[in-house]
């Protein structure tokens, strides 16, 4: 039965699970949204940037999973 959410993602022959995938590109638009929110002055009304910086990973990944893997 093919549901459409792959088991595994191979980049160079080696094979991942989606979630994974997930994670490293939600890493990477956060530090891109972090960079842009430092370098807008924006990160400054945040109480705690690090705290800030996770939920952004977070967020960034579970949006990556839910729109573009799950389907």
């Amino acid at each position: 039965m093919l549901t459409g959410v792959p088991s595994e993602v191979q980049i160079l022959g080696v094979y991942f699970p989606p979630l994974s995938v997930a994670i490293v590109i939600g890493l990477l638009c956060a530090m891109v949204v972090s960079q842009l929110l430092n370098r807008t002055g924006l990160s400054r009304f945040f109480w705690h940037p690090p705290l800030a910086n996770a939920a952004l990973w977070l967020l960034a990944t579970a949006l990556i999973a839910l729109f573009i893997i799950a389907p």
